[in-house]
């Protein structure tokens, strides 16, 4: 009789929800019966994921916050860790997640538990140290972007590049009119779609200057309509919270429990907080401004590793500004609203980078979840010693 196949995976936020669940269901149809299970957010467990704690424990981001989590967040892999090991799936794939995941791998490796790593972690911005201990956890690389394959083979880490699965979901050319309609916002309206981060400590930093910057916006195009897409309850309360703290309920925002990407599809331009979400705007064909913050230790730290000039995926895989950034103190309400309102009125600016855009999304549009699940596959073919 032949043994069910199990296969542990991890994803911390709602990025590696999404790109987890499409992994799943590839890996499925190659094997129906297989289990899933270790943490994960409500798109995994949507296809049948079994989560042993809430994806949310890890959405933490920056130096600081993490330290905050440190005990309750190392208490989680421990355990996990020990279940595994006592148990021993086929493989463990870490989606994202590396300051969780790497040490975890590195483990599970060591006992002969193929550890495969979905999503590079981001050795080419910031911190490029980390390729040696990558290479002691991981025993294969699922790069999402092409100039990542050539550093994964240079330090002779298995590597596969399977393109972006966001670029396979959100289709080349999105009618605006069409989604415009369903919704009941009128073609004419100018529309900004402000996105402060899925995580509480991106809110925490970011929904004060976001709802600031409607303020400004709101000035400049009184006419104007806001949507503001929140990933959790917690998210949501937060920004109603922040929305109350500043006397802004008499702003147009109209606050969505989820369906970012419809609110980027329909709107003029997006401000949007560093991360995947700049990159879902990207291949939506949006002009975007970036804006990030976080504690003023997580700062120092960053700046001090980085050996990047860019910060969002839309300019480092662009090789150049083709959006604007504004980072920690220089993220100011006054600074962001200028910056896009003078795209959502520059249109051959628009134009210029919505042709970037869709050369970008033609290069990442590989059917990554299939390519994924087949690089996966021959570490699924025999159980670990």
């Amino acid at each position: 009789m032949s043994q069910t196949i199990r296969i542990a995976m991890v994803a911390g936020e709602a990025s590696g929800d999404l790109l987890a669940s499409l992994l799943i269901q590839s890996l499925k149809k190659r094997l129906p019966d297989a289990r899933f299970f270790g943490i994960g957010g409500p798109k995994m467990q949507a296809v049948g994921f079994q989560a042993l704690f809430p994806a949310e424990k890890l959405a933490v981001r920056g130096y600081a916050e993490v330290l905050k989590h440190y005990r309750e967040i190392a208490g989680i892999r421990r355990k996990l860790l020990s279940a595994m090991l006592s148990d021993p799936p086929q493989a463990f794939i870490g989606v994202d997640a590396p300051d969780f995941n790497l040490h975890l791998e590195k483990c599970l490796k060591a006992r002969g538990i193929p550890a495969i790593h979905y999503v590079s972690p981001s050795v080419w911005a910031w911190r490029g140290g980390r390729i040696r201990g990558i290479a002691q956890s991981v025993s294969h690389m699922l790069a999402l972007f092409p100039f990542e394959e050539e550093i994964y083979r240079r330090n002779s880490i298995p590597v596969s590049y399977v393109g972006h699965p966001l670029a396979d979901v959100i289709p080349v050319e999105v009618s605006r009119a069409a989604l415009r309609e369903k919704l009941g916002i009128p073609e004419d309206q100018v529309v900004f779609a402000l996105l402060p981060g899925s995580r509480q400590s991106e809110l925490h930093y970011m929904a004060e200057t976001f709802i600031e910057t409607a303020k400004c916006l709101n000035q400049r195009f009184p006419a104007a309509r806001m949507l503001v897409p929140l990933a959790t309850r917690e998210t949501r309360d937060m920004f109603e919270l922040a929305l109350y703290k500043l006397s802004a309920q008499e702003l147009p925002i109209t606050r969505l429990f989820g369906h970012a990407q419809d609110a980027m599809a329909v709107a003029d331009g997006v401000l949007v907080a560093s991360g995947t979400a700049t990159l879902e705007a990207a291949l939506l064909k949006k002009p975007m401004v970036v804006a990030y913050r976080m504690s003023p230790w997580s700062w120092r730290l960053m700046r001090r590793m980085q050996y990047q000039p860019w910060v969002a995926l839309p300019n480092i895989l662009s090789g150049c500004f083709v959006v604007p950034e504004f980072l920690q103190d220089d993220a100011s309400p006054e600074n962001l609203a200028q910056a896009l309102g003078n795209l959502v009125e520059d249109q051959e600016t628009s134009r210029r980078i919505a042709g970037i855009f869709t050369n970008l999304h033609e290069k990442l549009r590989l059917n990554s979840a299939e390519r994924a699940a087949e690089a996966i596959m021959p570490y699924l073919i025999r159980t670990p010693a």
